[in-house]
């Protein structure tokens, strides 16, 4: 099987950039989406090695589009209605061969298995990666089109562009106020922002105070 070649998404951080797209806009599929070898894993491992790199391209997009920071493996899940099942061609990627994509995606830091996961594929399972080798890994996983060190440089970015330094702010302010309204960390998950912050905390940029329901952090 020939795959056709397509461009990775971007995901180097821009921290004046506003969110790219909204849920509710048209996700472009790339062609080879409409080819059915690309549904059936293949045995040759160059190949392989090709058809992985080409998922992983395409959950990284998808998820950044519509802005998803999880994406579940369940059957039941839309995400994965929409984006491994192609009902035009009548063809779906196998559960376990979609685990092997997100495996593939952790190993290249990409994705990440959520903690105490369990989808509805029957939560943590045992699965065969390219080297042969049995991973654990769980249903549901943080996916990384921004990795938590690429939103830490975002954010840090906006605190020297707006003069927030030695000033304290809430997570709450971080993600849901009006002065962070168009900023790309705006509306993110809440879990993938303590990431980024402890990012910037082993760095010597950042403190943060307070219990764990009303943070507030500092910026240095």
């Amino acid at each position: 099987m020939s795959l056709p070649t397509t461009s990775p998404p971007t995901l180097g951080p821009t921290a004046s950039s506003p969110p790219t797209s909204s849920s509710s806009s048209t996700f472009d599929f790339p062609r080879e989406y409409n080819f059915p070898p690309f549904f059936t894993k293949q045995t040759n491992l160059t190949t392989l090695h090709a058809q992985l790199e080409k998922w992983s391209s395409l959950i990284l997009s998808y998820c950044r589009h519509h802005r998803l920071f999880r994406l579940s493996l369940s059957y039941e899940g839309s995400a994965y209605e929409d984006l491994f099942r192609n009902r035009r061609l009548n063809k779906s990627l196998r559960l376990a061969d979609a685990r092997e994509v997100l495996d593939f995606m952790r190993k290249e830091g990409r994705a990440e298995p959520v903690s105490g996961s369990g989808g509805g594929g029957g939560g943590i399972s045992s699965i065969s990666g390219m080297g042969g080798g049995k991973e654990v890994v769980g249903d549901v996983f943080w996916i990384y089109w921004r990795s938590p060190e690429e939103w830490a440089e975002v954010v840090e970015a906006w605190v020297e562009e707006t003069g927030q330094k030695n000033t304290v702010l809430t997570l709450y302010e971080l993600t849901e106020g009006d002065g962070t309204r168009g900023t790309e960390f705006y509306g993110l998950d809440a879990e993938i922002l303590q990431k980024a912050l402890q990012v910037l905390v082993k760095r010597g940029k950042a403190q943060i105070f307070g219990q764990e329901d009303q943070q507030g952090i500092k910026f240095f």
